[in-house]
């Protein structure tokens, strides 16, 4: 909600803030009704943090707080006048940040955030699990008003006794400033009829909840800010930092998805791994062609090249060649390993893939999920058919870095176990650049993945498929959202993508980016960090590379920063987004796009602030992940059965036996 701010003095807003939040005491139902004496006073909406929770809350440890972020940093002051980092109070424990000003008088705005912020801070003092474990933060956002000195008087009127409770302040705007660029906080002046400032200020009120390594695990606006939740968020941030395992809970039903080796409180000095025993990982070999025979509800009809129609023996080959690390130069990268089956046909670990031996490669892994359908390939859609896309990563240098075609036939020639496969799946035809590609593109084409509670509300008719909020959201979705107009919809079936190309302003920020000039925080091991300076990182590293997009490709200028419309089935599975890996929650990717994306010159006209009410961002999050297909666990399932190439399992015979076929000049071979 915007909370308008206006300027009193400084000694009457204290007192005032004092007795608004005294008045709290009160019975909700005395303030809920306005003056009862003047029939024209307006009621005043009490938001639901001055009152019980209407639901149970879930209950701590039952559920995971998915990472939106890194906290940001920056010059404040503390209210002793001590000049210090902000960072300086994060890292050792949980905190709860709130941004405020003394003189606001907008009883659901900070007012709300200070209320809400000492209830929980004196719940945390009453347990005796978790005295003293968390640090509440409140920075104004007035720094011209609001001294150290105010501050702390500020701070004494709320400050239950016993709670590590730091009021801050800033020596000016301009140190303000990044701080609330960081937690992508805005302040806008009003000014009146005339066109001058009126002295009030609009803020959207948030609160954020900060675990011990630094990162955003919530972010809680008027509607979601009650004690009662955040205590149960803190207990489970703190759980989790403390090696407790989280209860594993299904993302639209695929129980199997989710790394193996969860890095949840990695950051902490108790960290304790959970990694799975990889042994005991085991699968079950699909009938992949009958899953996707007829489509599954909600995909239209597939249409395969005539000239590499699917057939089992197609599929088993390409899954084998998925899987196999022995494609790579060096024997140690395979396709599955950018693109995990249990982490979304994706990598939920990385913002940007990571080649042979830890090479850079400048974009993030896009999901395999129903890759059959889509008309262009790659984030700058270089591409358009799978049978030649496959050939892509297998000679990037920064990907597989295979020298050459020879080498990747050769290379698989040489392989004692393919014997014969390509020659059963082609009719005879032996290892060859068409057949790579057209075993490879068949096991792709397979992923397919949909009947969604989505679809089976939308196209099967099932009213009780999905809830409300999911229904709420698919109104915001194709109507004030506008998202229908790139992520389409047809009239019976979704796609969820215009096959085109679109400037978000994402690829312009990351190009128009500047060196950092801040020491970088670097984690060595769990819960050690040091702060390195930036210029040994820039000498360090290597330079991130150029990325214009749809331009690389076209070579025309108006095309720069332009990226493929990925489609958004299974979106709840295939976290971080956008091209660079850069939002990494559903959250983020809605609130990037309710500010309208990125300013640049080139924006897609279809770009615009939106003005989402926080209900409806909620509804549109509950739609989006609605889309998760029921085909996951068994997609997974077939992808633990596969045999994985490792070239440390081949026999000194075997290794020699392919070096005498790879040899045989005609590279024939008999059926056997």
């Amino acid at each position: 909600m915007g909370v308008s701010v206006s300027r009193t003095p400084i000694r009457h807003s204290l007192r005032r803030a004092a007795l608004l939040l005294g008045a709290l005491a009160l019975p909700v139902g005395a303030l809920a009704h306005g003056d009862q004496h003047d029939p024209k006073t307006p009621p005043v909406v009490l938001a639901p943090g001055y009152a019980e929770l209407t639901f149970e809350a879930p209950a701590p440890g039952s559920y995971e707080l998915p990472v939106l972020g890194v906290a940001g940093d920056g010059e404040v002051i503390g209210s002793d006048g001590t000049a210090m980092r902000l960072a300086s109070l994060l890292g050792d424990k949980p905190v709860l940040m709130s941004f405020v000003y003394t003189s606001c008088d907008d009883v659901n705005g900070c007012p709300l955030a200070t209320y809400v912020l000492s209830q929980v801070a004196k719940r945390i003092h009453d347990d005796p699990d978790l005295r003293g474990a968390v640090r509440f933060v409140s920075l104004s956002f007035d720094p011209m008003n609001d001294t150290p000195q105010v501050m702390a008087e500020y701070g004494g009127n709320f400050r239950p006794d016993g709670a590590d409770w730091r009021f801050l302040t800033c020596g000016s705007n301009d140190q303000l400033d990044p701080i609330l660029a960081s937690y992508n906080q805005t302040v806008a002046m009003e000014y009146d009829a005339d066109g001058n400032p009126s002295g009030r200020y609009s803020h959207i009120l948030r609160v954020y909840l900060i675990d011990a390594a630094r990162q955003i695990r919530n972010i809680y606006s008027v509607s979601f800010l009650h004690a009662d939740t955040i205590v149960n968020d803190i207990k489970t941030v703190i759980g989790q930092a403390r090696g407790a395992a989280p209860v594993r809970t299904a993302l639209g039903g695929g129980t199997l998805h989710g790394a193996g080796d969860n890095k949840d409180g990695y950051a902490t000095g108790d960290y304790a791994t959970r990694s799975g025993h990889l042994p005991n990982r085991r699968g079950e070999t699909r009938d992949l062609l009958a899953m996707m025979t007829p489509p599954p509800l909600g995909l239209p009809p597939l249409e395969v090249p005539a000239d590499n129609l699917l057939s089992a023996e197609k599929v088993a080959l390409g899954r084998k060649l998925f899987f196999d690390r022995r494609l790579s130069l060096n024997r140690t990268i395979s396709c599955a390993m950018c693109h995990v089956p249990e982490q979304g046909f994706a990598h939920n670990e990385l913002a940007m893939a990571v080649g042979l031996e830890g090479r850079t490669v400048r974009r993030n892994s896009p999901t395999l999920y129903n890759v059959a359908y889509m008309q262009r390939l790659f984030h700058d859609a270089r591409d358009d058919r799978l049978e030649h896309q496959v050939w892509q990563p297998l000679l990037a240098v920064n990907e597989m870095a295979n020298p050459s075609v020879s080498a990747v036939v050769n290379r698989i020639d040489s392989l004692p176990d393919y014997t014969g496969m390509f020659e059963q799946a082609f009719a005879g035809e032996p290892v060859g650049i068409a057949t790579i590609g057209k075993a490879l593109a068949s096991y792709e084409r397979t992923i397919v993945s949909a009947n969604s509670p989505f679809d089976r509300w939308h196209f099967g008719g099932d009213p009780d498929a999905v809830g409300e909020d999911v229904k709420r959201g698919f109104a915001v979705f194709t109507g004030k959202g506008n998202c229908s107009s790139c992520h389409l919809i047809a009239d019976d079936h979704a796609l969820f993508t215009d096959h085109g190309v679109h400037n978000t302003g994402i690829g312009y920020e990351r190009s128009m980016r500047l060196p950092p000039t801040e020491p970088q925080r670097v984690l060595l091991a769990p819960g050690v960090f040091i702060d390195v300076d930036p210029n040994a990182v820039t000498e360090s590293s290597e330079k991130p590379p150029a990325d214009l997009g749809y331009y690389e490709i076209t070579q025309d200028p108006d095309d720069r920063w332009k990226y493929r419309t990925p489609s958004l089935r299974n979106i709840a599975l295939t976290a971080p987004y956008m091209h660079d890996g850069s939002l990494t929650s559903i959250e983020a990717v809605i609130e990037f796009y309710e500010r309208g994306g990125i300013e640049n010159e080139l924006l897609d006209p279809l770009i615009k602030p939106l003005e989402l009410t926080t209900q409806e961002r909620a509804d549109l999050a509950a739609f989006l992940r609605s889309l998760t297909g029921d085909s996951v666990d068994a997609l997974i399932s077939d992808a633990f059965a596969a045999p994985v190439g490792n070239v440390t399992h081949a026999t000194v015979s075997d290794q020699a036996a392919g070096r005498h076929r790879s040899d045989d000049k005609d590279h024939t071979r008999s059926l056997p």
